[in-house]
Protein backbone atom coordinates (compact mmCIF):
# COMPACT_ATOMS: atom_id res chain seq x y z
CA UNK A 1 0.00 0.00 0.00
CA UNK A 2 1.42 3.35 -1.05
CA UNK A 3 1.21 6.21 1.43
CA UNK A 4 -1.12 9.12 0.69
CA UNK A 5 0.51 11.25 3.39
CA UNK A 6 0.87 14.85 2.15
CA UNK A 7 -0.44 13.97 -1.31
CA UNK A 8 -2.46 16.81 -2.81
CA UNK A 9 -5.94 15.59 -3.76
CA UNK A 10 -8.35 17.78 -5.73
CA UNK A 11 -12.00 16.74 -5.30
CA UNK A 12 -14.83 18.21 -7.36
CA UNK A 13 -18.36 18.17 -6.00
CA UNK A 14 -16.85 18.04 -2.51
CA UNK A 15 -19.69 19.70 -0.61
CA UNK A 16 -21.93 16.63 -0.32
CA UNK A 17 -22.38 12.94 -1.04
CA UNK A 18 -19.47 10.93 -2.42
CA UNK A 19 -17.23 14.00 -2.70
CA UNK A 20 -17.70 14.92 0.94
CA UNK A 21 -17.14 11.33 2.05
CA UNK A 22 -13.99 11.19 -0.08
CA UNK A 23 -12.69 14.31 1.66
CA UNK A 24 -12.98 12.57 5.03
CA UNK A 25 -11.44 9.32 3.80
CA UNK A 26 -8.47 10.96 2.09
CA UNK A 27 -7.98 13.19 5.14
CA UNK A 28 -7.68 10.09 7.32
CA UNK A 29 -4.75 9.04 5.14
CA UNK A 30 -2.97 12.34 5.72
CA UNK A 31 -3.66 13.89 2.32
CA UNK A 32 -3.89 17.63 1.68
CA UNK A 33 -7.18 18.57 0.06
CA UNK A 34 -8.27 21.02 -2.61
CA UNK A 35 -12.04 21.03 -2.24
CA UNK A 36 -14.18 22.37 -5.10
CA UNK A 37 -17.93 22.93 -5.15
CA UNK A 38 -20.53 25.57 -5.91
CA UNK A 39 -21.62 25.91 -2.28
CA UNK A 40 -18.82 27.74 -0.48
CA UNK A 41 -20.67 27.72 2.85
CA UNK A 42 -20.75 23.93 2.83
CA UNK A 43 -17.08 23.75 1.90
CA UNK A 44 -16.18 26.01 4.82
CA UNK A 45 -18.19 23.86 7.23
CA UNK A 46 -16.54 20.72 5.82
CA UNK A 47 -13.08 22.19 6.23
CA UNK A 48 -13.84 22.94 9.89
CA UNK A 49 -14.95 19.35 10.43
CA UNK A 50 -11.89 17.90 8.70
CA UNK A 51 -9.44 19.89 10.84
CA UNK A 52 -6.65 19.45 8.28
CA UNK A 53 -4.97 21.63 5.70
CA UNK A 54 -7.48 22.44 2.94
CA UNK A 55 -7.68 24.85 0.04
CA UNK A 56 -11.25 25.78 -0.89
CA UNK A 57 -12.47 26.78 -4.34
CA UNK A 58 -16.01 27.99 -4.97
CA UNK A 59 -16.45 26.54 -8.43
CA UNK A 60 -19.06 25.39 -10.92
CA UNK A 61 -17.40 22.81 -13.18
CA UNK A 62 -19.67 23.89 -16.03
CA UNK A 63 -17.66 27.13 -16.29
CA UNK A 64 -14.52 26.47 -18.31
CA UNK A 65 -12.87 29.85 -17.77
CA UNK A 66 -13.42 29.68 -14.01
CA UNK A 67 -11.74 26.28 -13.85
CA UNK A 68 -8.72 27.47 -15.80
CA UNK A 69 -8.41 30.56 -13.61
CA UNK A 70 -8.72 28.54 -10.40
CA UNK A 71 -6.01 26.07 -11.41
CA UNK A 72 -3.72 28.74 -12.85
CA UNK A 73 -3.97 30.77 -9.64
CA UNK A 74 -3.32 27.98 -7.15
CA UNK A 75 -0.72 29.02 -4.57
CA UNK A 76 2.68 27.47 -5.26
CA UNK A 77 2.39 24.96 -2.43
CA UNK A 78 -0.90 23.66 -3.88
CA UNK A 79 0.06 23.39 -7.53
CA UNK A 80 1.53 19.86 -7.60
CA UNK A 81 -1.78 17.99 -7.64
CA UNK A 82 -1.18 14.26 -7.12
CA UNK A 83 -4.74 12.96 -7.42
CA UNK A 84 -7.69 14.38 -9.31
CA UNK A 85 -11.05 12.98 -8.21
CA UNK A 86 -13.57 13.97 -10.88
CA UNK A 87 -16.67 13.47 -8.77
CA UNK A 88 -19.03 16.34 -9.67
CA UNK A 89 -22.09 15.06 -11.49
CA UNK A 90 -25.87 14.95 -11.41
CA UNK A 91 -29.01 13.51 -12.90
CA UNK A 92 -32.03 15.50 -14.01
CA UNK A 93 -35.38 13.85 -14.62
CA UNK A 94 -36.40 10.30 -15.38
CA UNK A 95 -38.51 10.65 -18.49
CA UNK A 96 -38.88 9.17 -21.94
CA UNK A 97 -36.59 10.94 -24.38
CA UNK A 98 -39.44 12.55 -26.32
CA UNK A 99 -40.88 13.91 -23.05
CA UNK A 100 -37.60 15.01 -21.50
CA UNK A 101 -36.67 18.40 -20.05
CA UNK A 102 -34.10 19.85 -22.45
CA UNK A 103 -32.71 22.21 -19.81
CA UNK A 104 -32.06 19.14 -17.67
CA UNK A 105 -30.23 17.50 -20.58
CA UNK A 106 -28.01 20.55 -20.95
CA UNK A 107 -27.20 20.57 -17.24
CA UNK A 108 -26.23 16.89 -17.23
CA UNK A 109 -24.09 17.21 -20.35
CA UNK A 110 -22.41 20.38 -19.11
CA UNK A 111 -21.64 18.91 -15.68
CA UNK A 112 -21.08 15.20 -16.21
CA UNK A 113 -19.15 15.39 -19.48
CA UNK A 114 -17.88 18.89 -20.13
CA UNK A 115 -17.11 19.65 -16.49
CA UNK A 116 -14.99 16.52 -16.22
CA UNK A 117 -13.23 17.42 -19.47
CA UNK A 118 -12.56 21.01 -18.42
CA UNK A 119 -11.09 20.01 -15.06
CA UNK A 120 -9.02 17.21 -16.57
CA UNK A 121 -7.66 19.50 -19.28
CA UNK A 122 -6.63 22.03 -16.64
CA UNK A 123 -4.97 19.59 -14.23
CA UNK A 124 -3.44 16.77 -16.29
CA UNK A 125 -0.75 18.82 -18.12
CA UNK A 126 0.91 19.60 -14.78
CA UNK A 127 0.86 15.92 -13.87
CA UNK A 128 2.47 15.04 -17.21
CA UNK A 129 5.20 17.63 -16.65
CA UNK A 130 5.87 16.31 -13.14
CA UNK A 131 5.66 12.70 -14.39
CA UNK A 132 3.35 11.82 -11.54
CA UNK A 133 -0.40 11.76 -11.00
CA UNK A 134 -3.58 9.77 -10.78
CA UNK A 135 -6.98 10.63 -12.27
CA UNK A 136 -9.96 8.89 -10.68
CA UNK A 137 -13.31 9.47 -12.36
CA UNK A 138 -16.59 8.70 -10.62
CA UNK A 139 -18.73 7.03 -13.25
CA UNK A 140 -21.81 4.88 -12.77
CA UNK A 141 -23.38 1.53 -13.56
CA UNK A 142 -25.34 3.75 -15.97
CA UNK A 143 -22.13 3.99 -17.98
CA UNK A 144 -22.33 0.25 -18.63
CA UNK A 145 -26.06 -0.31 -19.07
CA UNK A 146 -28.91 1.89 -20.26
CA UNK A 147 -32.02 1.68 -18.12
CA UNK A 148 -35.59 2.79 -18.96
CA UNK A 149 -36.02 6.58 -18.97
CA UNK A 150 -32.32 7.02 -18.19
CA UNK A 151 -31.49 7.95 -21.80
CA UNK A 152 -29.46 11.18 -21.53
CA UNK A 153 -28.06 10.54 -18.04
CA UNK A 154 -26.88 7.09 -19.16
CA UNK A 155 -25.40 8.69 -22.28
CA UNK A 156 -23.36 11.09 -20.13
CA UNK A 157 -22.03 8.25 -18.01
CA UNK A 158 -21.22 6.18 -21.10
CA UNK A 159 -19.25 9.24 -22.18
CA UNK A 160 -17.36 9.25 -18.86
CA UNK A 161 -16.48 5.60 -19.47
CA UNK A 162 -15.22 6.37 -22.99
CA UNK A 163 -13.30 9.45 -21.85
CA UNK A 164 -11.65 7.45 -19.06
CA UNK A 165 -10.52 4.79 -21.52
CA UNK A 166 -9.33 7.50 -23.88
CA UNK A 167 -7.32 9.14 -21.11
CA UNK A 168 -5.66 5.83 -20.29
CA UNK A 169 -4.67 5.36 -23.91
CA UNK A 170 -3.37 8.91 -24.22
CA UNK A 171 -1.31 8.63 -21.03
CA UNK A 172 0.08 5.13 -21.53
CA UNK A 173 3.53 6.56 -22.32
CA UNK A 174 3.59 8.44 -19.00
CA UNK A 175 3.70 7.27 -15.34
CA UNK A 176 0.17 8.63 -14.81
CA UNK A 177 -2.66 6.31 -13.84
CA UNK A 178 -6.33 6.58 -14.81
CA UNK A 179 -9.14 4.82 -12.96
CA UNK A 180 -12.90 4.84 -12.69
CA UNK A 181 -15.27 3.86 -9.88
CA UNK A 182 -18.72 3.02 -11.21
CA UNK A 183 -21.31 2.66 -8.44
CA UNK A 184 -24.86 1.45 -8.52
CA UNK A 185 -27.44 2.94 -6.20
CA UNK A 186 -25.88 5.23 -3.60
CA UNK A 187 -28.02 7.11 -1.09
CA UNK A 188 -27.06 10.77 -1.55
CA UNK A 189 -28.76 13.99 -2.66
CA UNK A 190 -28.69 12.56 -6.19
CA UNK A 191 -32.38 11.63 -6.29
CA UNK A 192 -33.49 14.91 -4.69
CA UNK A 193 -31.72 16.72 -7.51
CA UNK A 194 -32.90 14.30 -10.18
CA UNK A 195 -36.52 14.79 -9.13
CA UNK A 196 -36.20 18.56 -8.69
CA UNK A 197 -36.74 18.51 -4.93
CA UNK A 198 -39.57 15.95 -4.83
CA UNK A 199 -38.43 14.54 -1.48
CA UNK A 200 -41.00 11.75 -1.27
CA UNK A 201 -40.14 10.43 -4.71
CA UNK A 202 -36.45 10.69 -3.90
CA UNK A 203 -36.86 8.76 -0.63
CA UNK A 204 -38.76 5.96 -2.37
CA UNK A 205 -35.69 5.28 -4.50
CA UNK A 206 -33.86 3.96 -1.43
CA UNK A 207 -36.68 2.13 0.37
CA UNK A 208 -36.92 -1.64 0.73
CA UNK A 209 -33.20 -2.43 0.53
CA UNK A 210 -29.82 -1.17 1.76
CA UNK A 211 -28.26 1.19 -0.76
CA UNK A 212 -24.57 1.96 -0.90
CA UNK A 213 -23.41 4.79 1.33
CA UNK A 214 -21.12 7.55 0.03
CA UNK A 215 -18.31 6.25 2.23
CA UNK A 216 -18.41 2.91 0.39
CA UNK A 217 -17.50 4.63 -2.86
CA UNK A 218 -15.03 6.95 -1.15
CA UNK A 219 -13.23 4.00 0.47
CA UNK A 220 -12.90 2.41 -2.96
CA UNK A 221 -11.36 5.57 -4.41
CA UNK A 222 -8.84 5.73 -1.55
CA UNK A 223 -7.94 2.05 -2.05
CA UNK A 224 -7.37 2.65 -5.76
CA UNK A 225 -5.17 5.67 -5.05
CA UNK A 226 -3.08 3.78 -2.50
CA UNK A 227 -1.97 0.93 -4.78
CA UNK A 228 1.75 0.73 -5.60
CA UNK A 229 2.73 3.03 -8.45
CA UNK A 230 3.13 0.13 -10.88
CA UNK A 231 -0.49 -0.95 -10.26
CA UNK A 232 -3.29 0.78 -12.19
CA UNK A 233 -6.84 -0.18 -11.21
CA UNK A 234 -8.65 0.53 -14.45
CA UNK A 235 -12.25 0.08 -13.34
CA UNK A 236 -14.31 -1.00 -10.37
CA UNK A 237 -18.08 -1.50 -10.47
CA UNK A 238 -19.55 -1.41 -6.97
CA UNK A 239 -23.16 -2.33 -6.24
CA UNK A 240 -25.34 -2.78 -3.18
CA UNK A 241 -25.89 -6.48 -2.50
CA UNK A 242 -29.57 -6.10 -3.42
CA UNK A 243 -28.66 -4.86 -6.90
CA UNK A 244 -27.34 -7.11 -9.66
CA UNK A 245 -27.50 -4.72 -12.61
CA UNK A 246 -28.83 -1.32 -13.56
CA UNK A 247 -32.30 -2.83 -14.00
CA UNK A 248 -32.29 -5.57 -11.37
CA UNK A 249 -32.95 -4.56 -7.76
CA UNK A 250 -34.51 -6.68 -5.03
CA UNK A 251 -36.70 -4.76 -2.60
CA UNK A 252 -38.19 -6.36 0.48
CA UNK A 253 -41.97 -6.08 0.72
CA UNK A 254 -43.68 -5.65 4.07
Amino acid sequence: MASLQDKIVLITGASSGIGKAAAFQFAKEGAKLILCARRKDRLMKLAEELEIECYLIELDVQKRDDIKKAIDELPENWQAIDILLNNAGLGRGLDKLHEGNIDGWEEMIDTNIKGLLYMSRAVIPGMVTRKSGHIINIGSIAGHEVYPNGNVYCATKHAVDAITKGMRLDLVDTPLRVSTVDPGLVETEFSDIRFYGDTNRAKSTYQGYKALEPVDVADTAVWIASRPVHVQIAEIVILPTAQSSATSLHKETK
